[in-house]
């Protein structure tokens, strides 16, 4: 008896994600996107209002900012809470799902930061070698 398909790699392989009407092709575009990846790690500092999490994801333009926030909110990650003060103002946190899936978010980018020396030398090389 064949074993259940449970894993991402295990779908890619057959190719559910390769379909273009896959569902989970949006999710991963979101949690691995530029943004989505520095929102999740930084959101597992905990609690942030909206001006904090832009300086803290250097370099994102609000509307992008929002807009990212919006789709892992749709997803189940981020959890929005408004506050009807004077002025009035937004926190952002994780939810169950979002701490899960942060953290494999920042598996991925420990193993980048700890490999980064090896992936510049490689870069380097191959700029030297093609030019």
């Amino acid at each position: 008896m064949p074993q259940p398909v449970t894993t991402l790699s295990d779908r890619l392989r057959l190719g559910e994600l390769r379909d273009v009407n896959c569902p989970s092709r949006g999710v991963l575009k979101h949690v691995s996107s530029l943004w989505g990846v520095l929102c999740l790690i930084c959101l597992q500092e905990g609690t942030m209002r909206f001006s904090q999490l832009r300086r803290r994801a250097a370099g994102v333009s609000e509307k992008m900012l929002s807009q990212t926030l919006r789709q892992l909110e749709e997803d189940g990650f981020v959890h929005r809470q408004d506050f009807a003060t004077v002025p009035p103002h937004v926190e952002y946190s994780l939810t169950a799902m979002g701490h899960e899936v942060s953290a494999h978010v920042a598996a991925l980018t420990d193993w980048i930061e700890g490999n980064l020396p090896a992936i510049m030398e490689h870069k380097h090389r191959a700029m030297t070698t093609s030019a």
